[in-house]
């Protein structure tokens, strides 16, 4: 039976809280108590009252059941709070009822801050029972809210079908407890449906695709672990998940993240799912997402921050490696990829620009700045950009200003009372500390003192989990130097430390798939931030608050859209930052890989990602750098990366692998305007811009596990070579005509089987679905160059229609500008539409702010029209509404499609591609042109 505090003879809820209730749609479960195992770490909590709290919530007091020792001690009181935030998320907020717990901090993730209530101290059977109100009083919200009492546990159904998305109760039969809080070991479940396909929980690089894979371990814990490794805790840390579900052909997509920034493990069995914290709160956000799995991902990053929006550059091909040692090499790699006509935007340096791996220094004899000035100025003349490497380690030197300027401004992470020394590249280092004001301050001026020294175009900050050489309380040997060789053994002299709770907790999460201690070659769990705050809480945010510095500061130095690239990544990350899946390797396996990783980071609110193009390390074969280009032209952030140890491995360093890059990323910088746009549609909705193909076809179950091909946008699906010595590749085809955008007359008719495509060496299949319109351009060396050229569009209705539909969307506006959005005079954004219908072929836009686009003198060269019976006749063209009456420079040609596999019966034309050229169609003006087919 449920008791709260009030009369009990009567309904002792006065009829604000009533009517709140009846909105806020509160189911309350009566239950009796049932025996729990003793095999189980807890009895549980009891709901001992609940109450209407100030912002719109509940707040509701939990009571403990039965005191165990089992990790720790329990926290007898808790404070439950929740909330319908929107219409379409429900917040569940479990913390200690008496005593302030570790938070992720909310300057840092914005969000609204639970109130506090007195604790209830009233004992279950003293009050009366709460009536059951029906889950059919609604206020809108599609996620209802239920508990029971005793031992408490709570779920979360979706209104529309009852359906259960999150249930936390414990029977005797489950392999997990009721509710477990104590101070170093939080511990919750929630059952699950046996069909439902869950995504997420990173970063980790999953051998068995994008699906969670029940009994794989999934830690969450920031860790300089190498992508190469396998269900292991990675650079990043994004406790969110997406649940996919079929049933009945009904679809829905529903997203759970638990906000907490402590080391965790969770336990995915298939039929259920358990977190184990070491810390912090409960604090539960439920999306409630719905048929299409973009709605998961918009209602997401409507909380945690809207992807960042990329400078149309950054779309562009880049090229960096470890090892390019002086400014002649980093020019010579410029100069032999434009011999070789392939792509490039940007030229990045890794650490050896550096004075002896120094942040924010030169070195004098291998990058004197006068020759380093004189490159970049040929640099940017071309268009392109020049990225260089920072780490977060500070050389602990006096005579280095940086150094000086931080210790003076007591910028610096502590362990008792004083700097926390570690070793990185520069070998002994001092850790900034982000989550001190003064450190952000500190950190923006080295940034401008920097960017006077050298005009660089963007940030990368790498090992920020934050990675360390050594491990446990160290000191500087004497006369031994350091750094070494190599330069990432430790050469400091260093203790374990192992005395506090914070460094050996109760509950060892599993660190480094081996259980490893907390502080393992990273700081000290135990080591202070600002304001006394543990390492052991803030540990995985260091590189998020770290992202979040870099960005304040560009942002403050100049009005100019900021590249920064991060290895370390928190939730929220992408508002502020792209990702590379850090150090992998030239297999052809960590080539698989990639597709997996990128498609998390999707769902993660971070859609610009991608691999070092042909692995970190050792050194690829010729094949295997042929299709990771090939692949590669195709991730959101395009980057070849390599190892100092290996050898070169640029595109142009091979005949094959530059003839099969030109192809590629020729096609690629094709799309450019089509990527941008999708940037823009991540900015504004979080949709991701590398996608799962079930983001579009979810009724298409077979796609559920499919993580070897993926999605562009809504239309555009790369399907690559990922096997040695393959010239063919089979590919899914979801149902419906795809048309290989290579050669625009090979079509695929998809019934959601396999199809074997021929893929020879320097072929990638790349193909687009019927009802699109693809914005395209002609390509160049540059974006800069590319952007100049005349646009076209590719209209895709089914093959041999004789009714259809189209539509697509363009973006352009001056990237250099920090907001992405319309409104400013430097945008424009533009609806395309086309029908097929009794032989009449229209094709039109609605333009929104074209002033933008006709200041460039942007214009559409050509339509090509794929899937008709018969060429065009009697073109008519308007714009803005008035008709063009000289259409002489237009013409029409036409070529039949070839299908991969017969139409059924054969009986059926195969279509035609119908080209219009020769138009001259203003981008910014408002257009309209139809023509009739002929025979």
């Amino acid at each position: 039976m449920m008791f709260f505090s009030g009369s009990s003879s009567k309904s002792p809820w006065p009829p604000t809280i009533l009517l709140f209730l009846f909105i806020l749609n509160i189911a309350l479960v009566s239950s009796t108590k049932t025996t729990t195992s003793t095999s189980k770490i807890s009895q549980g909590y009891s709901l001992i009252s609940i109450e209407e709290a100030p912002n719109g919530g509940l707040i509701g007091h939990l009571h403990l059941n039965k005191k165990t020792n089992i990790y720790g001690p329990d926290i007898p009181h808790l404070q439950l709070f929740v909330k319908h935030e929107t219409e379409d998320r429900l917040r569940v907020h479990i913390t200690d009822a008496e005593k302030q717990r570790w938070e992720v901090p909310y300057d840092l993730l914005p969000r609204e801050k639970p109130p506090k209530s007195a604790l209830h101290k009233s004992v279950a059977g003293e009050t009366g029972e709460i009536p059951f109100l029906s889950e059919k009083s609604s206020a809108g919200s599609e996620l209802v809210f239920s508990y029971k009492s005793n031992p408490f546990s709570f779920a979360v159904k979706r209104k529309s079908n009852g359906e259960t998305l999150f249930d936390s109760t414990s029977e005797n039969s489950d392999p997990f407890s009721n509710l477990v809080f104590k101070d170093q070991y939080i511990e919750i479940s929630t059952k699950l449906p046996k069909d439902a396909s869950l995504y997420g929980l990173g970063e980790n690089t999953q051998p068995h695709g994008i699906k969670l894979h029940p009994n794989d371990p999934y830690t969450i814990y920031t860790a300089d672990q190498s992508a190469i490794n396998l269900n292991m805790d990675l650079y990043g840390s994004h406790p969110v998940y997406m649940d996919l579900r079929n049933v009945g052909g009904q679809v829905t997509s529903h997203g759970v993240l638990l906000l907490n920034s402590n080391g965790m493990d969770v336990i995915y069995r298939g039929n259920s799912l358990t977190y184990k914290i070491i810390g912090g709160v409960l604090d539960f956000y439920f999306f409630a997402g719905g048929a299409s799995p973009l709605s998961v991902v918009d209602q997401y990053t409507q909380l945690v921050g809207r992807p960042a929006p990329m400078p149309y550059w950054a779309l562009g091909f880049h090229q960096c490696r470890w090892g390019y040692k002086n400014v002649s090499v980093t020019e010579a790699v410029v100069e032999n990829y434009r011999k070789a006509k392939i792509p490039l935007d940007v030229i990045w340096n890794d650490d050896d620009h550096m004075d002896a791996a120094k942040d924010f220094t030169l070195d004098p004899v291998n990058f004197p700045r006068p020759k380093l000035l004189s490159f970049l100025e040929k640099v940017h003349s071309r268009g392109m950009k020049y990225i260089v490497l920072t780490d977060p380690g500070i050389g602990v030197n006096e005579s280095y200003g940086v150094f000086k300027r931080g210790m003076a401004d007591d910028v610096f992470i502590k362990y008792e009372g004083e700097p926390f020394l570690a070793q990185v590249w520069p070998g002994p280092v001092y850790f900034p500390d982000f989550l001190n004001p003064k450190t952000v301050s500190w950190w923006t001026d080295e940034i401008r003192r920097f960017r006077e020294l050298v005009p660089i175009d963007g940030l990368w900050i790498d090992m920020n989990e934050p990675s360390n050489f050594c491990s446990g309380k160290c000191k500087i040997v004497k006369n031994r130097p350091c750094p070494g060789d190599p330069g990432w053994e430790c050469c400091l002299d260093c203790t374990n430390i192992t005395t506090t709770r914070w460094d050996d907790p109760p509950y060892k999460i599993n660190v480094s798939g081996v259980h490893a201690a907390l502080g393992f070659k990273t700081i000290a769990t135990s080591a202070t931030h600002y304001n006394g705050v543990l390492e052991y809480d803030a540990h995985s945010l260091y590189g998020f608050s770290h992202t979040i510095a870099t960005h304040k500061a560009f942002m403050s130095l100049e009005e100019k859209r900021p590249f920064i690239l991060t290895r370390s990544t928190f939730v929220g990350s992408g508002h502020y930052a792209a990702h590379w899946t850090g150090d992998n390797k030239g297999t052809w396996e960590n080539l698989k890989y990639s597709i997996s990783t990128m498609l998390n980071f999707g769902i993660f609110g971070v859609p610009m990602v991608g691999s070092d193009i042909c692995g970190f390390y050792p050194a690829p074969t010729e094949e295997l750098c042929n299709r990771w280009i090939e692949l590669g032209a195709f991730y959101p952030f395009s980057r070849d990366h390599a190892n100092f140890y290996s050898p070169s491995q640029e595109l142009y360093v091979w005949d094959s692998v530059a003839k099969s890059a030109r192809n590629a990323l020729g096609m690629r910088y094709k799309l450019l305007p089509y990527l941008y746009t999708l940037n823009y549609e991540a900015h504004i909705s979080g949709a991701p811009i590398a996608r799962p193909v079930f983001f579009s076809f979810p009724n298409f179950t077979e796609s559920y596990g499919l993580s070897t091909q993926f999605l562009l946008g809504s239309s555009v699906m790369v399907s690559p070579v990922l096997r040695k010595k393959a010239t063919k590749v089979k590919a899914l085809f979801p149902p419906g005509t795809w048309y290989n955008l290579f050669d625009m007359t090979q079509t695929v008719i998809g019934r959601g089987q396999y199809a074997t495509l021929d893929a020879p060496l320097h072929v990638i299949n790349v193909h687009v679905y019927q009802n699109t319109i693809l914005p395209m351009q002609q390509g160049g060396l540059t974006s800069k160059e590319a952007r100049t050229t005349p646009f076209s569009l590719v209209v895709t209705f089914p093959s041999g229609a004789s009714k259809g539909d189209a539509r697509g969307k363009l973006y352009l506006d001056d990237d250099e500008l920090p907001e992405m959005k319309l409104g400013n005079g430097y945008s424009t954004y533009i609806d395309f539409y086309a029908t097929l219908n009794e032989k009449t072929v229209k094709v039109w836009s609605d333009v929104q702010e074209g002033k933008y686009a006709l200041q460039k003198g942007w214009t559409i060269e050509k339509v090509t029209v794929l899937g008709l019976d018969g060429i065009g006749e009697s073109l008519a063209v308007d714009i803005d509404g008035m008709p063009v009456s000289d259409m002489s420079s237009a013409e029409f040609s036409a070529s039949d499609l070839y299908h991969l596999e017969k139409l059924e019966g054969d009986t059926k034309k195969k279509g035609m591609m119908v080209e219009v050229k020769g138009l001259e169609l203003p981008l910014g003006k408002k257009f309209s042109m139809s023509w009739k087919m002929g025979i």
